[in-house]
């Protein structure tokens, strides 16, 4: 149980025109939201638009949920991170991510075996930089600092410039039980995608048993407040057709295998076949109406107070709110989380 639930924001990531949400954003803070995260996936970055609110707000925390460590090295990361960590007077939240294959070797051109092995030792690098105690160096097969090759005139370095913190906070974007278990082992929070409050314990408790004091969970919840919940539960189904049927090879597919986990692996393999299939207008009516409403807060602003309990009960810290731009909603919803 949390003793206290915080709120944040998920703004994701912008898929056709830009979209500046520097209002909902600052309407958040407004209203005492603790935190405002970005997202990637291949378009646009998390980082940019992560720095675009942060230089227009003062107290609000800004996180990454995720970066994907195939996009960036290591050292880029890290130098990404303590920069705007700087800028913004310490309020940076590092999500990375492993993503999956498609993404990965697909899109960065990068290899995607041993994730778990490779987030190890990509964290090692960001915080030996952050750190700045040594010129960094890494003997990891992923990563290797120098670069054993090339011009054979690599040698380690410390970054010239002085990070304001020498730990920022990481959080693990995961949905595996081994990858769960990792970011209770070496991160200070967990930044699960679809997750059903009532089944945290008994689908990940034992991937959590051993997180320290502290640890953070921030889970990202589409919200969508409305008298019409039939038409909300339609709306929260979009984002899952997406990711069971298209963020995944048909024979490994993260999502799909954690959508089973929830106790919807028939259905869930039924959504893929007809996203495959083409028929996504098909594939969005097959989620099932008990997942979409589960991973979500949908309804009424009565209905929601009623689901918040639920998350309260949970060991999720930090909810983050997806889908609500108005700040007169975002009020209310923290109100509630409050009360």
């Amino acid at each position: 149980m949390t003793a206290e639930l915080k709120l944040g924001i998920n703004v994701g990531y912008w898929q056709r025109d830009p979209e500046d949400q520097t209002e909902t954003v600052l309407a958040a803070e407004r209203c005492g939201y603790d935190s405002v995260f970005t997202a990637e996936a291949y378009g646009s970055d998390a980082f940019t638009t992560l720095a675009w609110y942060g230089a227009r707000t003062s107290r609000i925390k800004l996180g990454t949920a995720v970066v994907q460590m195939s996009a960036r090295t290591p050292a880029a990361t890290a130098m990404h991170a303590l920069t705007l960590d700087a800028l913004s007077g310490g309020r940076v939240i590092l999500g990375l991510g492993a993503s999956g294959p498609q993404v990965v070797e697909g899109w960065y051109g990068q290899p995607f075996p041993k994730p778990l092995a490779r987030t190890r030792e990509y964290l090692d690098i960001v915080r030996q930089v952050w750190r700045r105690d040594a010129p960094v160096t890494s003997e990891g097969p992923h990563y290797p600092l120098p670069y054993p090759g090339g011009s054979g005139l690599g040698k380690p370095l410390k970054s010239i410039a002085h990070p304001l913190r020498p730990q920022i906070p990481v959080y693990l974007g995961a949905e595996g039980p081994k990858n769960v278990a990792l970011s209770a082992e070496v991160a200070q929070g967990w930044l699960p995608l679809f997750v059903d409050p009532e089944q945290i314990e008994p689908v990940f408790g034992g991937s959590l048993a051993g997180r320290p004091e502290g640890f953070e969970i921030a889970a990202t919840v589409t919200t969508i407040v409305t008298d019409d919940l039939a038409a909300a539960l339609e709306f929260a189904k979009i984002p899952l057709a997406f990711y069971i049927g298209g963020m995944g090879a048909k024979d490994r597919n993260f999502h799909l295998d954690l959508i089973g986990r929830l106790g919807y692996a028939e259905e869930a393999g039924r959504v893929q076949e007809l996203f495959l299939d083409g028929r996504r207008d098909e594939a969005i009516k097959a989620v099932p109406d008990g997942l979409a409403d589960a991973i979500s807060l949908l309804g009424p602003l009565g209905r929601i107070r009623e689901r918040l309990a639920l998350w309260r009960d949970s060991p999720v810290t930090t909810l983050l709110i997806a889908g609500v731009k108005d700040e007169p909603t975002l009020r209310a919803i923290k109100e509630m989380a409050d009360s």
